[in-house]
């Protein structure tokens, strides 16, 4: 039993489903989650692929990727990022402790402030698209002034799709507390169709087929913030927008972001200088970073977005009910999941870079085998940073849930120093030695994300949130164990079925590619489940954690 507070302020004694079904509600929200989220980031590469065939890497290539970027870099502030992890341990606080109409209250409120705020800001990057484009493009102005007009005019096409996809986050904020995790996990595929039917169907119809696919983005945050309001409605969640910045609940979010805004524009101002440090590079450098970081965010977001997304409201849950074990378990059981499916993904994309990059996008004159090679060469630096990235997602809800946003802030800030300083001793090096800046730009990232993870994970050690627990020595070495047999055998199988040789795998077609490549995936996913399984790990070890009493 637990003690939690009533809306009046008193006390009563609340319990914890039984540590069973807590378990297993975390492994099933999760993998619905994951389900989605992987058919989504299949088609997302089918995406890609159609991107690849279409516009390639060339110059007003990297002018959408750019225009694109843009609007993804504020909807870290509005949706996945600073707001997000304000709104919902609120949330979740009304929703344990208050009543269902001090929720609609509160959500409604919200979503007229944000919305507001949202439209604003859209407006004036539309009017000032080329002075928003010179901060992220400089050298563009100067060098290529046609690629920096494109990118300007695209940018009012896609910018408007920042007020959509961020209300999407907001009413998908509001799903996952209500342990409705399906629909927000299903509607980014929204983007990836739309976008594909850009492509192929609009596209023939413009004289430059990016524009296509600006409009294709603009639509798909519309079609994806439309396809969630029924399910709002199901849960009596429809919101009604009211602009109230007086609100008890809003001026909570309001502190709690004010923090978090702060930490979130430290990260994308370092993204930002990766940005810029990427368009003063050789023409192709932007598309290489793009296509290797989105294979590099497949498990990325298949497994570690979906951990985090299912962990965030039971952390605020059990925060709001004191129930301290529960909490500390719950991030020990996420850690270890992110390391059971991060190692061996980020050790399979470096071996097999190239091979992978080459199945999906080497097709026609469009992309070239120079362009794959660059591209394999950051994904495999990219990969290297997977199992931080994915622990930076899974460790932050730690302080979020608790509604400490100063912490990650300060730990994000000393990060992106790091960042920079690596940015200075790997890019120019790298770019002078053989044009291979791009490299050292997702070296840097990578490198980083370990410097933050590591500080996450002291953090909450040193609050005391995150607590030692039976086994942790023995579930290292079953995981390298395992690993160590996937390793040998993708290697060997690759090298038999000449994954491993360039000039002999480029001249497959590409439908045998497809299969050699699922041929060796394959042989490697049995070998690793196989070895987890002889080494001793039995499947209520991937289960939740069983809840426990705090004291």
């Amino acid at each position: 039993m637990h003690e939690g507070k009533t809306p009046d302020g008193s006390t009563e004694p609340q319990s914890i489903s039984p540590g069973g079904s807590e378990g297993r509600g975390l492994l099933r929200s999760s993998g619905i989650v994951s389900s989605f989220t992987m058919l989504s980031r299949i088609l997302g590469l089918l995406r890609d692929i159609v991107l690849a065939r279409v516009i390639g890497a060339e110059a007003l290539a990297d002018a959408f990727f750019i225009a694109f970027k843009i609007p993804n870099f504020f909807r870290r502030l509005f949706s996945e990022g600073a707001f997000s992890q304000a709104f919902v341990p609120v949330l979740g606080e009304y929703r344990a402790r208050g009543g269902q109409f001090l929720v609609r209250e509160l959500v409604s409120r919200v979503f007229g402030n944000l919305g507001l705020i949202l439209l604003l800001v859209s407006l004036a990057v539309v009017v000032f698209s080329p002075l928003v484009t010179g901060i992220f493009a400089p050298s563009w102005y100067f060098d290529f002034p046609e690629k920096f007009s494109a990118t300007a005019s695209m940018l009012r096409i896609t910018f408007p799709y920042l007020f959509f996809i961020s209300l999407t986050g907001f009413a998908a904020g509001i799903l996952n507390t209500y342990d409705r995790f399906a629909v927000p996990a299903f509607t980014p595929m929204f983007l990836n169709i739309t976008l594909i039917s850009a492509a192929l169907v609009a596209a023939p119809w413009f004289e430059e087929p990016t524009f296509a696919l600006a409009w294709g983005v603009l639509c798909a945050g519309a079609i994806q913030f439309a396809f969630q309001l029924p399910f709002l409605k199901q849960i009596h969640m429809l919101p009604m927008p009211m602009v109230d910045w007086q609100h008890s609940g809003v001026k909570k979010i309001l502190s709690l972001m004010a923090p978090a805004i702060f930490g979130v524009s430290v990260s994308q101002i370092n993204l930002l200088l990766d940005t810029i440090l990427a368009t003063f590079l050789p023409t192709g450098s932007v598309s290489w970073l793009y296509y290797s970081d989105r294979l590099a965010q497949l498990p990325h977001g298949v497994f570690g977005v979906a951990i985090a997304t299912v962990i965030l409201p039971n952390l605020s849950r059990y925060h709001a009910l004191n129930s301290k074990d529960s909490y500390s378990l719950t991030i020990d059981w996420a850690i270890k999941m992110v390391l059971l499916l991060a190692v061996p993904a980020a050790a399979a994309l470096m071996l097999l870079a190239y091979p992978v990059l080459t199945t999906l996008f080497l097709y026609g004159d469009v992309m070239t085998a120079h362009d794959m090679q660059m591209a394999a060469l950051s994904l495999r630096a990219y990969a290297l940073g997977l199992v931080g990235f994915m622990l930076i997602k899974v460790l932050a809800p730690g302080f979020f849930a608790r509604q400490d946003m100063v912490t990650p802030v300060r730990f994000g800030m000393i990060a992106m120093a790091a960042n920079m300083v690596m940015n200075l001793l790997f890019v120019v090096p790298l770019h002078y030695s053989g044009n291979l800046g791009h490299v050292g730009l997702a070296l840097a990232t990578s490198l980083a994300a370990y410097v933050n993870a590591a500080l996450l994970y002291i953090g909450l050690r040193r609050d005391q949130v995150l607590k030692n627990f039976d086994g942790i020595s023995s579930f290292f070495k079953r995981l390298l164990a395992a690993l160590f047999f996937m390793i040998a055998v993708v290697y060997v199988s690759a090298v038999f079925l000449g994954a491993m040789d360039a000039a002999v795998w480029q001249r497959f077609e590409w439908w045998q590619r497809l299969l050699r490549l699922c041929a060796v995936c394959g042989c490697g996913l049995l070998m690793y489940v196989s070895a987890l399984f002889l080494v001793g790990f039995r499947v209520r070890d991937f289960r939740g954690p069983v809840a426990r009493d705090s004291e």
